[in-house]
């Protein structure tokens, strides 16, 4: 049982990776989340994690090639939610190196190289575990802080 399974209440999403399946991933991921009442800065940033998650799984994971599988978990736990967002793909040869601000891999892609600092940074927790020629797996945590507890 995986730690999102683990969890009080949670979701398993698999599809295949191509660019077009990136808002399917928000989306589903946002109504999934919405149980926990979240304000709407809790929302977006939740949303652009898994934007960057899974864009990363998709352009150097399979190097865009749509037969990979992209795989999300998610699980609440009171008011955390854990995410596990992890591809088959390549792997990373140089996770310190991916870690780096502004690091691409595909400059020619204009990326921004920002994707692990803007998961970093918009959750409570982040862990990058990857493996050349085995895949990449990103869990993340972050506490809701419910809109309900706000107004009592």
């Amino acid at each position: 049982m995986s730690e999102a399974q683990a969890q009080h209440n949670f979701m398993t999403l698999e599809f295949a990776a191509r660019s077009e399946n990136e808002s399917f991933a928000r989306v589903a991921v946002a109504a999934f989340v919405s149980q926990m009442d979240p304000t709407m800065d809790e929302l977006s940033d939740l949303k652009t994690v898994v934007s960057e998650a899974v864009t990363n799984c998709i352009i150097h994971g399979y190097d865009s090639n749509p037969e990979g599988v992209v795989r999300i978990e998610a699980g609440i736990d009171g008011d955390m939610i854990t995410l596990l967002i992890e591809d088959k793909g390549a792997g990373i040869e140089d996770l310190e190196m991916a870690k780096q601000p502004l690091y691409t891999s595909k400059p020619e892609l204009e990326r921004s190289g920002m994707g692990f600092t803007i998961m970093e940074n918009f959750m409570d927790e982040f862990e990058v575990v990857s493996e050349p020629g085995k895949g990449t797996s990103i869990r993340m945590k972050k506490r809701i802080e419910s809109k309900k507890a706000l107004y009592n």
